[in-house]
């Protein structure tokens, strides 16, 4: 079976936020910052996950809250940044 974009999400975050929690109830439209899940240096983790597995390269501006801040949002930002060919 096929992970999809938010499968790999959740487990990421399951593995090396909730130090492998999996009974948390992680909701996909939870705030991963309000909920204390990720913290600023939980970004640059996040940051560094989403480039290596996806192969996206994500600018400063990229690495905000509207980005980052649930499981939906993070996979909406993947799937556009990954229909978008990466221009030099």
């Amino acid at each position: 079976m096929t992970q999809t974009i938010n499968d790999k999400l959740k487990a990421f975050i399951i593995e090396n936020f909730l130090f492998g929690d999996a009974s948390y109830e992680l909701a996909d439209t939870a705030s991963l910052i309000e909920n204390d899940i990720i913290d600023s240096t939980g970004v640059l983790e996040l940051v560094a996950f989403i480039e290596d597995q996806f192969g996206i390269a994500m600018a400063d501006a990229d690495i905000v809250p509207a980005n980052l801040d649930s499981l939906a949002r993070i996979s909406a930002f993947i799937e556009a940044k990954a229909a978008v060919p990466v221009t030099a």
